[in-house]
């Protein structure tokens, strides 16, 4: 049985914490990159908690200026995580403590999130792809259909067989010739 009495199917989803919600707001195009980097600064952070050098990122560098400042939501991510802005960058005071089973966890769990929604988007595009080449496909569904209509109209063949035809000649061999059909009675 599933958590607190509810089956499976049917559990409560747990609402996402503002973390999770500046997370999924990232754009897919650029979500993967920018996670990477953001993993790997906040995984420096929680490593050397007291190291300065990882408590300061300079935002026009041009490797973080490429992936975090020029992408829509990336500053409010950090942002949320405690990062506050200073001079050309974003510093991380030291009475804050990143945690890894809270923030690079979340992280971890929003590229999973990311890797399922551009398997949607392939499905959407592979599916655009497909309804641009249907009107010849429906062109053809619709002549197959006209031509059933065609036969239809004729009615059904009412010829009779091939041995009618021949009447009873020499060649001709019935069934009741062989004795199949014929009762033997019992």
């Amino acid at each position: 049985m599933g958590y607190a009495g509810y089956s499976p199917g049917n559990q409560v989803a747990d609402k996402l914490s503002p973390l999770q919600q500046a997370l999924r707001a990232l754009p897919l195009d650029k979500a993967a990159e920018t996670l990477e980097l953001i993993e790997k600064l906040t995984r420096n952070v929680v490593r050397n908690p007291a190291e300065d050098k990882f408590r300061h990122i300079k935002l026009t560098n041009p490797k973080i200026a490429a992936v975090i400042t020029d992408v829509p939501f990336a500053v409010d991510i950090l942002k949320e995580m405690g990062w506050v802005e200073e001079g050309e960058g974003l510093e991380l005071p030291a009475s804050v403590r990143l945690a890894h089973e809270k923030e690079v966890i979340s992280i971890i769990d929003v590229k999973d999130f990311y890797k399922k929604e551009q398997e949607t988007q392939k499905r959407r595009e592979a599916q655009a792809r497909k309804a641009a080449l249907d009107p010849e496909k429906e062109a053809l569904l619709k002549k197959m259909e006209a031509d059933r209509k065609e036969k239809d109209a004729e009615g059904p063949v009412t010829r009779g067989s091939k041995a009618q035809s021949l009447g009873g000649g020499a060649k001709v061999v019935t069934a009741a010739d062989l004795g199949i059909g014929a009762s033997g009675g019992g």
